[in-house]
């Protein structure tokens, strides 16, 4: 008997240390993302976000312990698009996963600092729940694929999370909707809003460039404070990760009030307003409902 104990022990410390069993090593470039792929891969997945919750990504610069997180990874999920430049140096193409390769993507309008992959592409994609909605098919294939025998796991939970994301889109155009065109106005710090205001119809003007460091010009804030004044829009936001000063000073001298923080590039803390992409949606709307006369 003993001698069998030793045989079979002696078989277990020589299989791989990253058996079928073992939840698959994923990495998420960015809090939004990383929670989705939480959500769709539970406990099958052990998941590494690199850039994490209130965190800028435009400023990001990988750590060494970042680069072994990517390079011990099984699969990596990025936004693309732009977004991560940096992530591509630093992984195995083979194991990247770039979840708006299926989406319509929009140009931006200025040089805004990102380092595109697609000149003139604006990468916040995830603000149009539709492409979410792209986005959570598309982690659901990859991690399919990488553990075949526990696909009909990540198929249910992402169809479950998809019905959620439905109720969301609609809520929002509902909301938006309600909302008389005229009034369908907010100014922002931080130009990260285009597929939101392409899907659900509103016009959201940003004191800066879609780089949230962007540095408007003099004149370009002397026009900005000329519309403002001249469409009467009451409420301007600050973005949770740009600098407060310039959107304060917009709000000071236009006499507008500041309406709260957005979300955009990044959630909130746990236990904060916007911890999940569902609740950043939410709120952000809340906000601008309210700002815009509805709430």
């Amino acid at each position: 008997m003993k001698k069998m104990l030793l045989i079979a022990l002696s078989f277990l410390l020589s299989l791989p240390a990253h058996s079928a069993d073992a939840p698959l090593k994923a990495v998420a470039s960015f809090s939004i993302i990383g929670d989705v792929v939480k959500i769709i891969g539970g406990d099958e997945v052990a998941l590494t976000t690199i850039i994490g919750p209130d965190t800028d990504a435009h400023a990001f610069e990988p750590t060494p312990s970042d680069a072994k997180s990517l390079a011990d990874a099984d699969i990596v999920f990025i936004n693309g698009l732009g977004f991560e430049g940096w992530i591509e140096r630093l992984a195995a193409e083979k194991k990247i996963t770039v979840l708006s390769k299926e989406i319509k993507a929009l140009s931006s309008h200025d040089d805004h600092g990102h380092d595109h992959d697609h000149k003139g592409s604006d990468p916040h994609a995830w603000q149009d729940v539709s492409n979410m909605r792209n986005y959570v098919a598309s982690i659901a294939a990859t991690l399919s694929s990488l553990r075949p025998a526990k696909s009909q796991y990540f198929v249910d939970r992402a169809a479950q999370y998809d019905l959620e994301l439905q109720k969301l889109d609609r809520d929002i155009h509902t909301a938006i909707q309600s909302v008389p065109s005229e009034k369908r106005k907010i100014i922002t710090s931080h130009d990260a809003f285009g597929y939101f205001e392409n899907a659900y119809g509103i016009t959201i003007i940003a004191a800066e460039g879609l780089g949230a460091h962007a540095s408007p010009s003099a004149s370009g804030v002397a026009r900005l404070l000329d519309q403002i004044k001249k469409e009467q829009i009451k409420t301007v936001f600050l973005e949770n990760l740009s600098d407060p000063k310039l959107i304060t000073r917009i709000a000071t001298d236009t006499g507008a009030t500041l309406g709260g923080t957005l979300y955009t590039d990044a959630l909130s803390a746990a236990g904060g307003p916007a911890d999940t992409y569902i609740k950043m949606m939410r709120h952000n709307l809340s906000l601008m409902l309210t700002a815009m006369g509805t709430k």
